[in-house]
């Protein structure tokens, strides 16, 4: 009786345990079919989304002082700009105002290196004044954020991009070839961080920064970084002394560097904003005066910039002309020769034709005689 009443428990203990796992399994799979609706209903909703959508709702969900709806009330534009893992490349333009003439374009660009999340919200910032206070003093663009792969990177943000590139050390510096890898193996001690790439401009977000350069053609570049707290400076006309509490101090050009591209290569004014703290945002009033700073020093240089490229631009033509004017003398010269041969031959053959004639008639004089025979 005792054997029998110890087998009913175990089996009725292995019943229950069977009918527990089958309960655990079964509540397991149900867990697991609601996170794959929830996840193919996601990737339904950014399938609908526009890049610049997808753009906004990651930038609200990583940036604290930055929401979604804020970054969507902006209506950046799609230039088709793509990052390594395809996230879009927003640009905002503040174009001419009918009836005024600007002094200048300038070209605003934030969040080259991910992890300086300050540099992109100051953008934000920036913009935000733009849409209130826009006069027509400048034909501004703004590129909030040109490594999103880096912000976006889990589980922490980095400075390179989604290839593991700093951008801040791609570009085709004079010096590129001859000293990137150079720097980066000795001074660096190949520090993953500053990695130049494996050629220069191989990277699609340095591409693209490039073709924006190259289209818009700015009198002056504003690049925001952090965490140095101070102002620096590359190419030609007068820096600033300071943009709000920030105070120029140079440190330097770096191979890839864009001070080094574009100040150095393109002579173009490039100032560097480093800001105090790479994940706190200044204080308001900081971000008023650096803003009334930066307005100031543009005023003041880009005409200046702006006159210094139309002489070089037509020192350029102007030299352009003057080779063209040899080559066409040489040209002519050729064509005069050619002509002068032409001629020579036209009249040996003017000879030619004449001698024929002679001896055509000769051979009709003798002809009757011929026929004679």
């Amino acid at each position: 009786m005792t054997f029998v009443r110890y087998n009913t428990r175990r089996v009725f203990k292995r019943f229950f345990a069977l009918i527990t796992l089958c309960c655990l399994s079964f509540i397991a799979w149900g867990l697991e079919e609601q996170n794959t609706s929830k996840v193919n209903q996601k990737q339904s909703q950014n399938k609908e989304l526009s890049p610049i959508d997808q753009l906004c709702q990651k930038i609200g969900s990583t940036l604290g002082s930055v929401s979604t709806r804020q970054c969507l009330s902006l209506n950046m534009m799609d230039y088709k700009g793509r990052s390594t893992k395809q996230s879009a490349l927003a640009i905002k333009e503040y174009s001419p105002v009918e009836g005024v003439k600007p002094l200048g374009r300038v070209l605003l660009m934030g969040g080259i290196h991910g992890d300086e999340y300050s540099s992109v919200s100051l953008m934000f910032r920036w913009m935000e004044i733009l849409n209130k206070h826009h006069s027509g003093l400048f034909h501004w663009q703004v590129i909030p954020l040109l490594n999103p792969d880096g912000l976006f990177q889990k589980p922490k943000a980095t400075r390179q991009n989604g290839n593991g590139v700093d951008l801040n050390r791609n570009f085709p510096t004079t010096d590129w070839k001859a000293l990137a890898e150079k720097y980066w193996v000795k001074r660096t001690y190949r520090n993953p961080r500053r990695y130049p790439g494996p050629e220069a401009g191989s990277e699609p977000e340095t591409r693209w920064f490039m073709k924006q350069i190259e289209t818009f053609k700015p009198d002056a570049i504003i690049a925001v970084h952090a965490p140095h707290h101070l102002v620096d400076f590359d190419g030609p006309q007068i820096p600033p002394d300071k943009l709000g509490p920030l105070r120029l101090r140079r440190l330097g050009t770096y191979p890839g560097s864009l001070g080094n591209f574009g100040g150095g290569k393109l002579d173009i004014p490039v100032i560097t904003v480093e800001l105090a703290s790479a994940g706190i945002m200044p204080p308001s009033k900081e971000i008023s005066r650096m803003w009334v700073d930066m307005v100031r020093w543009l005023r003041k240089e880009v005409p200046k910039q702006r006159q210094a490229t139309l002489e070089r631009e037509k020192k350029l033509s102007a030299k352009a002309v003057s080779t063209a004017e040899p080559r066409a003398a040489l040209a002519a010269e050729k064509t005069s020769s050619t002509e002068q041969k032409l001629s020579g031959t036209e009249q040996k053959v003017s000879g030619s034709e004449k001698n024929v004639s002679d001896f055509e008639q000769n051979t009709s004089d003798v002809a009757p005689h011929a026929s004679l025979n």
